[in-house]
C-alpha cells in the first residue's frame, strides 16, 4: 500500500533486467525515494568508485506519495555518486514521470554496469527491455522524447533522458523528463550518460493504492485547504513563481553577482517576475505566457515562456519559436545576476537550451562567471574562448558559452568541467564559489547568515534545497529569524536538514513546506502506508537519512575540512545593503552545528549517534 513493494533492477553490462521485492525493513526505516534509494546505494557500491565508471549505480526511486492525489505527489528523485561532487548525489524532479513510473508498479529502478552500445529503457507495467538507442544518440532532449513516442506509437509515455551534454560528460549534466523539468543537479545527466543511457521511458496503467481510503482522502484534502490559505503557496507562486524572490532577494542585499564580488544587481528588476509578465515594447506579447503545474500540484509555479522571435538568439531559429519551461527564479539569478547579464530574452534563450540539451542552469551560470572572472584578470583569453569576449555583462558571450557547453564543444569542454575544476586549472581555485565541487545557488552567505552553514554542511555539495532557511530569514516561515545574525542558526539548519529529507523521501514537493509542516505531512504518508507514521517518526526517519549520507561522503574521502565557504565569502565583507560591512560567520555556527548533529569535533558521526539512529 502506497509502496508498490516492486523494485526492477536493470543490468546494462549483461542486458538483463529481472523485479526483486523491495526490502520493506528499510522502508520503514528510510520511508521511500530519497532515503530509501540512498540506502540501496550506500548498501551497493564502494563509496571511493569512479562517478562515470560501471561500478557507479544509478537508481530512479519515487516515494509513497507518488503518484498519488497529495498536492505535488509527482515527485521522484535520481540517486548516485555524483561526477560533480565525488559526493552523494539526490537529484529531485517533478513533471509526470515519477506518477508514470508509480503507475506501472514500480517503487524504484536500479541501473547498474554499462551497456556495450548505446541503448533506452523501455517500461510498460511489467514488460520492461532495453532497446537500441543507436538512431538518437547525439540528438537533444526534444528530439529524444518525440523520435521515443513517435516509435511506440504512444504520445501519453513519459520519457526521461539526457541530451548531448550527458552523452558527452558535461559534469554538471542533467536528466530532463517531460521536456522541461529536470533532476537538474550534481551531474546526474553524465552518469547516464557514462553508462551509454540515452533515455528511460515508461508508461503505467495501474495506479496506486494506500493503505485506508478514507484517511487518506481527509488528509490530502485538509492539506490541499492549508495550501491555498497560505499566501506563498496559494497566491505567490502561482502567479509569480520562485521569480517572486528576484527583487526581494536583491534587495536584502543577498543576491550574489558577477561571482559573488557583489551581493546586489542593479538590473535585477530587468529580469524579475515583474518583467516577464510585462508586455515587449517590440510586438506586446509577453515572455511569460502562462505557469503549469506538475502531476497533482495545486501550487502550479511552473513557468512556460516564449522568446521575442526578433532577438538576436532566435531570429533565423524557428525551431525555438515555441513555448517551454522558462526561468525559475535560481537559473534567471545564475544566468543574469551573477554573469552580469540583464537581457531577459537572452537568459530564456540560455534557459531553453538547458532544457533541449540538460544542463544544471545553476551550475552553469556559476561556471560561466568564474570564467568571466579569471578573463577579466587576463587568467584566461581569447585564445582560450576561441574569440568569445568573455565579460561580465556579455549577453551574446553568455549565450555562445551555454550553446558551446550543451554540445560540449570548443570552450564548452572547459566549462563543463565546472566551476571548480576551471578554476584550479587557471591557479586560481578559491574563485570558485562552490562547497566540495558543487556551486552554490542564488542566496549569498552574508546577508543570508544560515545560508551559508546550509551550503557548508549539505550532503551533495552546496544546495539551497537541502536547508531553505531563506524560508525563515527572510519569509518568516515557519518563524522569521534575523538573516544577519549567527545565533541559533545551527539547530535552524539542522531542523530543516531533518525535515526536508522526510519530504524528499515522502513523493512530494519541498515547496509544500511553505504552509505545511510534519504536522500536515505524516497523517498523509500514514493513511497511505503501514507503519504509524507520525511527526516525530519522519523527523528521526530525516535525520537518520542525513548521517547516512554523512557516513557515505565519509567513506568517499570528505572531512569537516570539506565543510568550508569559499575565501571570498568569509574574508570579503559586503559592500552594500543590509549586509554591508559584514562576511559569513561559518565559524560560528558551524562547532554548534556538530554539537547539535551528535558528530566528533571533526565533523564526523559518533558511535552513540549512528547506534541511535540505526544507520
Amino acid at each position: 500500500m502506497g509502496w508498490t513493494g516492486k523494485v526492477l533492477r536493470v543490468n546494462l553490462t549483461n542486458g538483463t533486467v529481472q523485479s526483486e521485492p523491495l526490502n520493506m525493513d528499510w522502508a520503514q526505516q528510510y520511508l521511500g525515494q530519497r532515503g530509501l534509494a540512498t540506502k540501496y546505494l550506500v548498501e551497493e557500491i564502494d563509496a571511493q568508485c569512479d562517478p562515470l565508471g560501471p561500478d557507479n549505480k544509478l537508481i530512479f526511486a519515487t516515494g509513497p506519495l507518488t503518484g498519488t492525489c497529495a498536492s505535488t505527489g509527482g515527485r521522484y528523485s535520481v540517486i548516485t555518486k555524483g561526477p560533480l561532487t565525488n559526493a552523494i548525489a539526490c537529484s529531485n524532479s517533478g513533471g509526470y514521470f515519477g506518477a508514470e513510473l508509480k503507475f506501472a508498479g514500480w517503487d524504484m529502478v536500479i541501473l547498474e554496469g554499462k551497456s556495450p552500445k548505446p541503448v533506452y529503457l523501455c517500461v510498460t507495467d511489467d514488460k520492461a527491455e532495453l532497446l537500441d538507442a543507436s538512431d538518437i544518440w547525439g540528438t537533444s532532449v526534444w528530439k529524444t522524447d518525440e523520435w521515443i513516442k513517435a516509435k511506440h506509437q504512444d504520445p501519453m509515455m513519459h520519457v526521461a533522458t539526457i541530451g548531448i551534454s550527458g552523452e558527452n560528460g558535461v559534469l554538471y549534466s542533467a536528466i530532463v523528463n517531460d521536456l522541461h523539468r529536470a533532476a537538474g543537479r550534481s551531474g546526474v545527466g553524465a552518469v547516464m550518460g557514462s553508462k551509454n543511457l540515452k533515455a528511460f521511458a515508461v508508461r503505467g496503467t495501474k495506479g496506486v493504492k494506500v493503505r485506508d481510503g478514507r484517511a487518506f482522502m481527509k488528509a490530502t484534502n485538509d492539506g490541499k485547504q492549508v495550501l491555498a490559505e497560505n499566501a506563498v503557496t496559494g497566491s505567490g507562486l502561482p502567479t509569480y513563481g520562485t521569480q517572486v524572490l528576484m527583487n526581494a532577494i536583491n534587495e536584502a542585499g543577498a543576491s550574489p553577482t558577477r561571482n559573488s564580488r557583489e551581493v546586489q544587481f542593479e538590473g535585477a528588476h530587468d529580469i524579475s517576475a515583474e518583467a516577464m509578465a510585462t508586455p515587449r515594447s517590440t510586438d506586446g506579447e509577453k515572455n511569460l505566457q502562462t505557469n503549469q503545474a506538475c502531476f497533482a500540484c495545486t501550487i502550479a509555479c511552473g513557468r512556460i515562456s516564449k522568446i521575442d522571435e526578433k532577438h538576436f538568439t532566435v531570429v533565423n531559429k524557428p525551431e525555438y519559436w515555441h513555448s517551454s519551461g522558462g526561468l525559475e527564479y535560481e537559473a534567471a539569478w545564475a544566468l543574469g545576476n551573477n554573469t552580469g547579464v540583464n537581457d531577459l530574452e537572452a537568459l530564456t534563450y540560455a534557459q531553453f537550451i538547458c532544457n533541449e540539451q540538460g544542463l544544471d542552469p545553476i551550475s552553469l551560470g556559476a561556471t560561466i562567471s568564474a570564467a568571466m572572472e579569471l578573463f577579466e584578470l587576463g587568467l584566461i583569453t581569447t585564445e582560450q574562448t576561441g574569440g568569445i569576449d568573455l565579460k561580465f555583462g556579455n549577453a551574446e558571450a553568455l549565450v555562445k558559452c551555454t550553446e558551446l557547453t550543451g554540445k560540449a564543444e570548443g570552450f564548452g569542454k572547459e566549462l563543463g568541467l565546472g566551476s571548480a575544476r576551471l578554476c584550479a586549472k587557471y591557479g586560481r581555485p578559491d574563485l570558485s564559489m562552490s562547497v566540495k565541487g558543487q556551486e552554490f545557488p542564488a542566496y549569498d552567505a552574508r546577508g543570508i547568515q544560515g545560508m551559508g552553514l546550509t551550503y557548508a554542511t549539505s550532503n551533495r555539495g552546496a544546495c539551497h534545497l537541502r536547508s531553505y532557511t531563506v524560508a525563515s530569514e527572510m519569509l518568516g516561515i515557519p518563524e522569521k529569524t534575523d538573516p544577519l545574525v549567527t545565533e541559533g542558526k545551527a539547530g535552524l539548519v539542522k531542523a530543516f536538514q531533518d525535515a526536508t529529507a522526510a519530504v524528499d523521501s515522502a513523493g512530494i514537493c519541498v515547496f509544500t513546506t511553505f504552509a505545511w509542516t510534519l504536522e500536515d505531512i505524516a497523517p498523509q504518508v500514514d493513511a497511505a502506508v503501514e507503519g504509524g507514521w507520525t511527526p516525530d517518526k519522519m523527523l528521526e526517519v530525516g535525520e537518520r537519512i542525513w548521517n547516512m549520507e554523512r557516513m557515505f561522503n565519509h567513506r568517499a574521502g570528505f572531512t569537516g575540512k570539506d565543510d568550508m565557504l569559499p575565501p571570498r565569502l568569509m574574508k570579503e565583507a559586503a559592500q552594500t545593503g543590509p549586509a554591508k560591512g559584514l562576511v559569513s560567520g561559518l565559524d560560528k555556527m558551524l562547532p554548534e552545528y556538530y554539537q547539535l548533529r551528535g558528530w566528533t569535533a571533526d565533523g564526523v558521526p559518533t558511535t552513540e549517534t549512528l547506534s541511535r539512529l540505526a544507520v
